[in-house]
């Protein structure tokens, strides 16, 4: 099974976390974890672990989600997610926490995996890799 991208390190967001086992998409994922592929920034960790059940769950995820290649929020990630809101003309209202998820990714050459039209368009004026969560095709 070929996994999720180009071979560049992927930074998961909560969309695609949330999906990794529906059975359309797990063994790709997998191949993807066995790649060494996946990555994360502290923002997207933040939607993810706001996922966990309890206070075991949350520190099991957040182990997990530390020890992957990390995309960090930088002073200059902030400056290129305010720069693609303003590229954007406002025609997109996007969530905050994306246009940091995107800009975290871009700035490390990394991509972002996810099940979320907005890392589309954020792709488009960030130059990021957009990797949408789907079934192998």
């Amino acid at each position: 099974m070929r996994p999720y991208g180009s071979g560049a390190p992927l930074v998961v967001d909560s969309s695609a976390f949330a999906r990794q086992r529906d059975p359309a998409i797990a063994d790709r994922w997998r191949a993807t974890v066995r790649a060494g592929l996946l990555g994360s920034c502290p923002v997207a960790a933040l939607e993810i672990m706001g996922s966990a059940r309890d206070e075991r769950d949350l520190a099991e995820l957040d182990r997990a989600l530390s020890a992957l290649p990390q995309a960090p929020v930088t002073a200059s990630v902030c400056a290129a997610a305010l720069s693609a809101s303003r590229a954007l003309k406002g025609s997109r209202r996007l969530p905050a926490a994306d246009y940091l998820i995107a800009a975290a990714a871009a700035e490390r050459g990394f991509g972002v995996i996810h099940q979320d039209r907005h890392f589309d368009v954020l792709a488009t004026v960030l130059g990021f890799e957009s990797v949408r969560l789907a079934a192998p095709g």
